[in-house]
C-alpha cells in the first residue's frame, strides 16, 4: 500500500544541554508504505558553501563571505519512521552525508560521511545513539513525530537532543 501526499513540513533539533537549535520549514512528500509506516522526503533548503580559494581568503581577512559569492548546494533528506524506529538518511553534494538508525529503548547508530577537495577519499565518523522516547501521533496519518536520543561516542555523551517533525494537513 504506497499513498503519497504533498504536506508542509517543520522538522527541528534541539539540543538540552547545548546551544544546538535548528529549524527547516518546507514541503515534504508523505509516502504510507503500510499500517503505522511512513517515509518522508524532504528537500533542506539552499545552504551556501564557500569556495575552496574563497575560504583562503576569506580566513586571511577573517570575514565572512558574502552569499552571492558561495556555490549553492541542496540536499534531501529521506526520514522512515513507525511508533517503533527511525531511520534519517541526508544526501546530497556528495561534501557531507549522515545516517541515524534510532529504535526505542535501544543503541542505533549515526555515521556522518565526510568529503573535502583535499581528501577526496570517504571519511566517516561512527557515534553511538540512546533512543529515550519515540513518539508518532495523528489518526489516519502522523501529524507529529518526536525523537528524544544522545549521542555517544565511547564513554563520552555528546548531549541530549529532540527531533520534532511536524506534519500540517
Amino acid at each position: 500500500m504506497l499513498t503519497h501526499r504533498r504536506k508542509p513540513v517543520s522538522l527541528s533539533l534541539i539540543s538540552y544541554d547545548l546551544p544546538v537549535w535548528s529549524l527547516v520549514e518546507t514541503a515534504g512528500t508523505l509516502y504510507q508504505k503500510g499500517e503505522n509506516r511512513f517515509h518522508l522526503l524532504l528537500k533542506e533548503p539552499v545552504i551556501c558553501e564557500p569556495d575552496r580559494k574563497d575560504v583562503k581568503e576569506a580566513d586571511a581577512r577573517e570575514n565572512l563571505l558574502p552569499m552571492k559569492e558561495a556555490k549553492e548546494s541542496s540536499r534531501l533528506v529521506w526520514l522512515e519512521f513507525s511508533p517503533y524506529r527511525a531511520t534519517m538518511t541526508m544526501q546530497g553534494n556528495g561534501k557531507l552525508g549522515y545516517r541515524h538508525l534510532w529504535e526505542r529503548g535501544m543503541y542505533g547508530i549515526s555515521r556522518y560521511w565526510l568529503q573535502s577537495d583535499l581528501s577526496p577519499e570517504n571519511n566517516q565518523i561512527r557515534l553511538r545513539n540512546y533512543t529515550r522516547n519515540l513518539t508518532v501521533t495523528g489518526e489516519k496519518l502522523p501529524e507529529h513525530f518526536r525523537l528524544e536520543y544522545e549521542l555517544w561516542a565511547e564513554k563520552v555523551r555528546f548531549g541530549r537532543y529532540v527531533l520534532n517533525l511536524e506534519i500540517h494537513h
